[in-house]
């Protein structure tokens, strides 16, 4: 008898690109269809936003511990974040990062000082900007992890907006995990930003197709087993 699947999820990047926005849409899409979800944030203490983690398991059937030492995906949004999560590769971890050459985005002044990071995730104070040339994170040289790279920054700054870059790798997520229907994670996302789309109809279109292009950004593995 095979074990049912538990997906251990690490999604990490600088403050303000939208780390914790992903762990809270896959841990509701995982809530909304049915199976076990666990979503524990981790903010950094610096004062100019720091490494954002966030943790995420999604099973069929329970989770154990709320914590994991090693991660089956995770997701890389800028070099200082990759040098912070190294230890949670292992031998099959998907290891899926922005190749995009361009600099992480630059952090609002306002995330100086203390701004209850044990609660409030960096990016709640920060703005994207810029996206200057710079060189894209570089993939570790760990032996057996599947590297997979998208141009995320680029294709959110080219042909659709920066605030949506953290969509674009929400959708290439659910394309390597391939237990979440993109119909889930639309609902999701129509949940945590009902309010903002009503407003500004825009924003979910531009939204809508940020998931759709992370999908098709990546091609769907083999099926993981425990």
């Amino acid at each position: 008898m095979v074990a049912e699947k538990t997906w251990k999820i690490l999604i990490a990047g600088e403050g303000g690109q939208g780390v914790q926005s992903i762990g809270e849409l896959l841990a509701e899409a995982a809530f909304q269809a049915g199976k076990e979800a666990l979503y524990i944030p981790n903010f950094g203490v610096e004062q100019r936003g720091g490494v954002s983690i966030a943790f995420v398991q999604i099973a069929e059937g329970s989770i154990g511990a709320p914590k994991f030492q090693k991660a089956d995906l995770v997701a890389v949004l800028s070099e200082r974040a990759g040098e912070r999560i190294k230890g949670y590769l292992r031998a099959g971890t998907i290891y899926l990062y922005d190749q995009s050459a361009f600099k992480p985005p630059v952090i609002d002044d306002r995330t100086v000082g203390i701004q209850g990071y044990e609660t409030v995730a960096p990016e709640a104070f920060a703005r994207m900007t810029g996206a200057e040339p710079g060189p894209p994170p570089r993939p570790p040289a760990a032996d057996g992890v599947r590297l997979v790279g998208i141009p995320a920054a680029q294709v959110a700054k080219t042909e659709l907006t920066n605030r949506v870059f953290n969509i674009i790798v929400l959708g290439a997520i659910v394309q390597l995990i391939q237990v979440l229907s993109p119909a889930q994670v639309e609902a999701a996302i129509e949940k945590k930003f009902g309010e903002k789309f009503r407003a500004k109809p825009e924003l979910k279109t531009w939204n809508l197709q940020a998931l759709a292009k992370g999908l098709e950004l990546v091609a769907a593995p083999e099926p993981v087993r425990s």
